[in-house]
């Protein structure tokens, strides 16, 4: 950048004349200037350029405020590298003013550090500047002082400036020191809801310093908000998340090494690099970019915080990493001994040897009073330690450690002390190493597969009576175990022998007892393994109790299956039923194949299928109970609560949904029934796939077949199939091309309609997209909450999925990849069911070709 861009920072010509050479280098303004000026002004005119070269010290930067130079409203000052811009602005829809640092080179306008968060000014009145003792004003109205920096050492007589630098950290310091390092005061130190690379989250145990990130009082309102994210010292430092009243929402757990307990690994990356550090001085959390990247931590307003990364392709922030992960990041969300997995239901269930504390709670789903012992333990009483494996550390709030200890040195720490209740490595790297010890109960587990392992102290006969295994260490305990398990092992080896072929005779026996209630899953299953469902058969009694005898208050909706029922277990679990109505269209084929599809299907973008119920000619299916319902809802609603962040969430869920069936599940699944009516929504908006009543399994390396029965909904069949009944995963992507339109536009594709053309929707888009006004394909309701760089690129990826050939439309892997990227896309070619200029606007199904018809099934 050129000294004159430098200079021009100042946006209003001050009348103080040292703030005015900063707005125009003087050989600049000389030479401009004097060109303009009358023969009679110009001697005058001289001499204030010359009184102005003397009063202004040339060494002042435009990064830098000198000491008591003011800055007013209107003027900014920017960064060396011109990445950090600072001044005063005011949040959208509000007049209020605020001094803060913003983004200037990328991400132009985002907000990462505000000053007078709570005293907003009401007028464009206000200045600061850096006294001569270090401290920063911000004032208003006059000389009102409405907010001041801390000053660490108050010390008098210094020669302090301010300076922005490019990492947005805006700094006091003296003039004249050479340590780069050595600040009177940083803002660095006083985050708001940003953590930008290189800022320290933690403690500095030396000034007493806290640097927390707070939320924003809502998206427009800069005002420190319910949501807190800090680094807690009591005990071995761990990260929680604070929500309203200061009630702990979300806790990331201890540091070990390489990431917070319970998250994935922060594996070694060419973008960043992240560091936890405690020792005697501070305890913190930092990371640190490698290359030019621009990335950020926001804590935001709603209490999620995300790591955001800018893309250059599309000019906007993008979603690279959520902290919220699932249910059972809630914090002690199954109380204390209690282990949370979200992969299960009820997610909630006791450690080995322990049972429920209050078991009538856990029954009606109320797991926070968590678990006991089962056998209380007794300080004179012998007892062992039990090692887990894939367990989210406890809270440690109430712990001890030390780094040097070893893992054995740990165990006697912990095996010394009565109160001991759990012991395990600090640090997980080069085998283990260091020692943690935990007093009390042990709060907030949660099953975690990258994860250490923990010591728990347990009664010797509890151990024995439950069969658990206790942790062994040294030599002598592994010599006492092999002489001892040794002769005994061949005793067993028999009895196992005998056991086993006892049990496989017992096990025809009850496959042709399970044969005869499920009719063997009709010889079209007899192929599929029984162990492999997993599914619990529910009798008809428990259905009719969970759903008060399938009463009309508890009905959820009907579809093309039947009608749907809420219903809540003996569990206490809340349910939806779904059962066969005798007037349905469907039946026992689509309930055996969703018996066998869904059953051995795990993701959590499909629904789980909890179990079945048959008795008589009754055919029942129970599903986990979703309570936001379906996405058609909610999307051809016009007064639709569903923002463009909401409706790509969806999209991005829905696309991993299917790839899994198409690609990542152990049998390729075809569903061949994906509209917005079989999309389910969970309390956070989450979508589940669900309705596989109509899927086909291919087997091996095949990826096409035919059919002469063709089934589906009207508006979301490709033509191969509607024509010809050739489907195969294309036939999955088309629909969710058309899904991806809908989404975007909030119309309904069998129901579109335009006054200035006879196109369906997939044709008015189509058309847009070649005229370059995508855009307006996008329903008015997205207008305030869409960037319109990803409502443009997921336009694109929809109209390249409802390609009308099938060998055109992509892959759902390479969907995924699109949507999630911002790479060059090929452009689409002619959709299906497109109507040209001159041509009949007649339904595409009414080609008589192989005989084919259409099941038209009615939303469900």
């Amino acid at each position: 950048m050129t000294s004159q861009s430098h200079h021009s920072i100042l946006k209003s010509m001050p009348s103080h004349p040292e703030l005015y050479l900063l707005k125009r280098k003087q050989s600049s303004y000389q030479s401009g200037y004097a060109a303009k000026l009358s023969m009679e002004s110009l001697f005058t005119s001289l001499l204030i350029s010359i009184a102005l070269f003397l009063l202004i010290s040339p060494s002042v930067a435009v990064d830098t405020i000198a000491a008591n130079q003011v800055i007013k409203d209107g003027e900014t000052v920017v960064s060396a590298g011109e990445m950090f811009e600072m001044g005063f602005f005011s949040p959208a829809n509000s007049n209020d003013r605020y001094l803060g640092i913003w983004y200037k080179k990328m991400a132009t306008g985002t907000v990462v550090w505000v000053a007078n968060r709570d005293l907003p000014i009401s007028n464009t009145s206000g200045t600061f500047k850096v006294n001569r003792e270090g401290l920063l004003l911000l004032s208003c109205c006059g000389d009102t002082v409405i907010w001041s920096s801390a000053s660490l050492a108050f010390i008098r007589y210094i020669n302090p400036i301010a300076q922005l630098l490019d990492t947005g950290n805006f700094v006091v310091k003296d003039r004249k020191s050479t340590d780069e390092t050595n600040f009177i005061w940083q803002s660095f130190d006083y985050p708001g809801d940003t953590l930008l690379p290189g800022m320290k989250l933690g403690k500095d145990l030396v000034t007493g310093i806290n640097r927390n990130l707070t939320s924003w009082k809502s998206p427009n309102d800069p005002s420190i908000g319910p949501y807190v994210d800090y680094v807690d010292t009591n005990g071995y430092p761990q990260m929680f998340i604070l929500g309203q009243g200061s009630v702990i929402r979300v806790r990331y757990g201890p540091w070990v090494g390489i990431r917070f307990s319970g998250l994935p690994n922060e594996m070694p990356n060419p973008i960043y690099s992240v560091d936890f550090v405690v020792n005697q001085k501070e305890i913190y959390y930092k990371y640190e970019l490698k290359t030019t990247a621009i990335q950020m931590i926001r804590l935001k307003w709603d209490g999620s915080i995300i790591m955001y990364r800018w893309s250059n392709q599309s000019r906007d922030w993008f979603v690279f990493a959520n902290g919220f992960l699932d249910l059972c990041s809630d914090y002690g969300h199954c109380g204390p001994y209690g282990s949370c997995n979200n992969n299960k239901t009820p997610s909630c269930t006791c450690l080995d040897g322990f049972e429920p504390k209050r078991p009538d709670e856990w029954n009606t789903a109320d797991w926070s009073s968590g678990c006991q012992l089962k056998v209380s333990l007794d300080c004179d009483a012998a007892v062992e330690f039990w090692k887990i494996r894939g367990m989210k550390f406890p809270d440690t709030r109430n712990s001890w450690y030390n780094k040097s200890m070893t893992l054995g040195e740990c165990e006697m720490a912990c095996r010394k002390n009565c109160s001991c209740t759990a012991y395990a490595n600090i640090d997980v790297r080069r085998g283990g190493s260091g020692c943690l010890l935990w007093f009390g109960e042990l709060m907030d587990l949660k099953v975690c597969k990258e994860s250490q392992d923990l010591y728990i102290r347990m009664p010797a006969s509890l151990l024995k009576d439950d069969g658990l295994t206790a942790s062994q260490s040294g030599l002598d305990k592994k010599m006492r175990l092999l002489t001892i398990t040794l002769p005994i092992s061949m005793v067993f080896l028999g009895g196992f022998l005998a056991a086993y072929v006892r049990n496989k005779k017992n096990k025809r026996s009850s496959t042709k007892r399970r044969g005869r209630r499920v009719h063997a899953l009709d010889k079209k299953y007899s192929n599929v393994e029984k162990d492999d469902l997993d599914l619990n058969f529910i009798s008809l009694s428990e259905v009719v109790k969970a759903t008060n005898n399938f009463s009309i208050d508890n009905k959820l909706g009907e579809g093309g299956y039947g009608p749907v029922y809420k219903g809540v277990l003996e569990s206490g679990q809340q349910v939806a039923v779904k059962k066969l109505s005798e007037s349905s269209q469907q039946g026992y084929e689509e309930f055996y194949n969703e018996v066998v599809c869904v059953a051995r299907l795990q993701h959590r973008n499909l629904v789980k299928l909890l179990g079945y119920c048959m008795d008589g000619d009754e055919r029942i299916l129970i599903y986990e109970y979703l309570a936001n319902k379906s996405l058609d809802l909610y999307l051809f609603d016009e007064t639709s609560m569903l923002n463009w962040p909401m409706r790509l969430n969806i999209i991005h869920g829905i696309a991993k949904g299917i790839l899994y069936l198409h690609q990542d599940s152990r049998h390729r699944i075809i569903h061949r029934d994906l509209k917005a009516s079989n999309i389910l929504l969970d309390s956070d908006m989450n979508p589940k796939i669900s309705d596989f009543g109509l899927a086909r399994e291919f087997g091996g390396d095949q990826i096409t077949a035919k059919t002469k029965k063709v089934v589906g909904t009207y508006g979301y069949i490709p033509p191969e199939y509607a024509i010809h009944g050739h489907f195969s995963i294309k036939s999955d992507v088309f629909s969710f091309g058309v899904m991806i339109l809908e989404m975007v536009s909030g119309k309904k594709n069998r129901e579109f309609s335009h006054e200035d053309c006879s196109d369906n929707l997939l044709g008015y888009a189509w058309r847009l997209h070649k005229e370059g006004k995508c855009l307006e394909l996008m329903s008015p309701s997205l207008g305030n909450s869409c960037i319109v760089s990803e409502v443009e690129r997921t336009i694109h990826v929809g109209l390249l999925c409802v390609q009308n050939l099938a060998q055109d439309r992509p892959t759902m892997s390479s969907v995924v990849l699109m949507l999630s990227g911002d790479g060059a896309l090929p452009p689409p070619k002619q959709p299906a069911f497109f109507v040209g200029e001159g041509l009949p606007n007649s339904s595409p199904f009414l080609a008589d070709v192989d005989e084919a018809t259409i099941t038209m099934l009615k939303p469900r």
